[in-house]
């Protein structure tokens, strides 16, 4: 089955066999994301021109609340190594879901947003490694890509239709929009309330979470994995800004549903393939992606937007999806510490990608000419993977001489 995972019948077949919670668990994919991106991308613009903030205080808020929903997720898989895979989703999602509730209370005392947006950001740190591990739960190597691939899809379907639900409202009515997000989000928490216990947790024990957050990393996987994200969020961070000045935000949009719409279609189809493609080759295709797509993004036109956009994103899509299938294969720890691993490792790129690409981008804009920011990000895809061949070799020598069980922890 595993074998035909790339083709459309060999991935409906795969799916198939998603028994009731699971299904519930992808539905869940889909609806969080939904909610929370009924809210968060806006917050920028509420924090501003509805609660007064000044724009330097607003970034600082932002950056924080990134680096704890990213990072935070190491916190979150230790912890569903202890506890358990139910018990750490339902507890995260009752924390996003007081996070909302604190918004909804900020618009009569606005600085309780500042916390009430971390407390969203600790719920989603907690929550996604439990959840991609509940997913994954007692799943055999060759099927486990089509099961990450369609979460990741869910994912940036909720990501994608959110803004474009909650547009027209955030600013005009954001208490009933507000009201809304956080009854949603208690709809999915009793949801989960009923969830059975993962086959492999219905007994954690003392002594799961007894070792250190990032004993057992999968040294390549993790490195390559904050690699890709410090080079990919050039393109987050900073596109916005970019194609506004050359275009729309109209037409921003629009690049952003074709990237959405990439994942949401590629990935799950390509799965299998991305399964079985040797992991250096999987980087080589990756990175180049990504190169490209900065190159092409430098030229600034509308079709070069596009054409730069699903370039990027078709790189994400291979680095993202077998960067976590190799640290899943390489590493002792269980699969929601590895999640959290990698998710830690996504948060220090991001926020690298954040300040060092911040002061490049500045220094091109001054200089009147930030295409050049576009083909210095695409030198760096180009010239910084080789240096992972030299971690590549240590960990295939620690591999040859280990130190550590092989046996996955449950």
């Amino acid at each position: 089955m595993a074998d035909h995972a790339p083709g459309g019948n060999g991935l409906r077949a795969t799916l198939s066999t998603l028994d009731g919670p699971l299904r519930f668990l992808l539905l869940s994919s889909f609806v969080i994301p939904l909610g929370s991106f009924m809210v968060l991308p806006f917050m920028s613009v509420f924090l501003h021109e509805r609660l007064g903030m000044g724009l330097g205080t607003v970034g600082v808020v932002l950056a924080v609340a990134s680096l704890v929903q990213f990072s935070g997720g190491i916190v979150g898989g230790a912890l569903a190594d202890r506890f358990g895979l139910r018990r750490t989703m339902l507890w995260a999602l009752v924390i996003r879901t007081a996070g909302f509730v604190g918004l909804l209370a900020a618009l009569r005392w606005p600085p309780l947003a500042v916390g009430a947006l971390v407390l969203t950001c600790c719920g989603a740190a907690l929550y996604l490694p439990a959840n991609k591990a509940y997913l994954v739960n007692g799943v055999d190597e060759g099927r486990r890509p089509a099961f990450l691939s369609a979460g990741n899809a869910a994912l940036n379907a909720g990501m994608a239709v959110g803004p474009l639900i909650a547009g027209p409202f955030v600013l005009t009515t954001p208490g009933w929009l507000f009201v809304a997000v956080t009854a949603l989000f208690v709809l999915v928490t009793a949801g989960h309330a009923r969830l059975p216990a993962a086959k492999a947790e219905a007994e954690p024990g003392p002594g799961s979470g007894g070792r250190g957050l990032l004993a057992g990393v999968a040294v390549l996987p993790f490195a390559a994995n904050a690699l890709a994200f410090y080079l990919y969020f050039h393109f987050q961070h900073f596109l916005a800004v970019y194609a506004v000045e050359r275009a729309s935000s109209s037409f921003y949009s629009v690049v952003l549903l074709l990237c959405f719409a990439l994942v949401i279609v590629v990935q799950p189809l390509a799965s299998g393939l991305i399964r079985r493609m040797p992991y250096a080759t999987a980087l080589g295709v990756g990175f180049a992606g990504l190169a490209s797509g900065m190159a092409v993004l430098a030229v600034g036109t509308r079709p070069a937007l596009l054409a730069g956009g699903a370039l990027i994103t078709l790189g994400d899509i291979v680095l993202f999806l077998k960067n976590d299938l190799e640290a899943l294969r390489r590493s002792p720890r269980s699969d929601a510490v590895v999640f959290g691993q990698q998710r830690l490792a996504a948060g220090l790129g991001a926020c690298a990608s954040g300040v060092l690409g911040g002061q490049v981008y500045d220094l091109t804009s001054r200089a009147g000419s930030t295409g050049w920011f576009w083909l210095l990000a695409a030198a760096q895809c180009l010239l910084l993977p080789p240096l992972l061949s030299a971690l590549r070799t240590r960990e295939d020598d620690g591999r040859r001489h280990p130190t550590l069980t092989t046996t996955k922890e449950h």
